[in-house]
């Protein structure tokens, strides 16, 4: 099964896409991993993406597109994919439909993970990595042991710029738009499964399991 998995950051799409392609054994594509991939290997793209990465500038829709293509081609997605974090835009959404008709695919679903803006901020806010060992808590879903201190590494835990509150606001406010009009665009196409992600993840993955066996 190809499926794109669309929602506002904060929704806990990243953590479904992991367990779901655990269980129907279908690689989880997200656009940084096929960034990183790309520029490790040293590909043409590659090369090109990190030209524009190194001098602080947006990695063009055409770049984007090619590494996402190559990486569609792959022979462990044969059986399906979830990909995440791509299409950005209508234009992206445009190229992928493209993409799948060059590769002989068919998008078949397209989940989007819905909830209101002020948990979404809540749930960024409140959230603190490991300066050590990059190991995440919540100060109020996940906390540590111990105030500030790693339960890992005992390092201390740091709120990164992007999940302070007024950047997660800034952060929301600019996607809001872009995601309503991939929503917009996949529903006429008649793939929208809408889940509501201000559940609990187990509650989340429900309506997931649900939405991806129904037809």
């Amino acid at each position: 099964m190809n499926i794109v998995f669309l929602g506002l950051p904060g929704t806990g799409k990243g953590t479904q896409a992991e367990e779901l392609s655990r269980e129907l054994n279908i690689p989880h594509i997200a656009t940084g991993d096929i960034f990183r991939q790309a520029i490790s290997r040293g590909t043409e793209l590659g090369k090109k993406a990190k030209n524009y990465l190194d001098s602080g500038e947006l990695v063009p829709d055409e770049v984007t597109c090619g590494m996402v293509k190559e990486r569609l081609a792959e022979g462990d997605t044969k059986s399906g994919f979830i990909l995440d974090g791509f299409p950005r835009n209508i234009a992206q959404a445009e190229a992928l439909d493209k993409i799948m008709e060059e590769l002989g695919k068919k998008l078949e679903k397209v989940i989007f993970f819905s909830a209101p803006e002020e948990v979404l901020t809540q749930r960024l806010s409140g959230r603190r990595v490991c300066s050590e060992c990059g190991a995440t808590y919540h100060i109020e879903f996940n906390p540590p042991s111990s105030e500030g201190i790693c339960d890992r590494c005992g390092g201390k835990l740091i709120q990164r710029e992007d999940d302070r509150e007024e950047t997660v606001i800034h952060r929301l406010k600019v996607n809001r738009d872009k995601t309503q009009q991939l929503v917009d665009y996949y529903d006429k196409q008649g793939k929208i499964v809408t889940i509501n992600a201000d559940k609990s993840l187990e509650q989340v993955r429900k309506q997931l399991k649900e939405a991806v066996v129904s037809q």
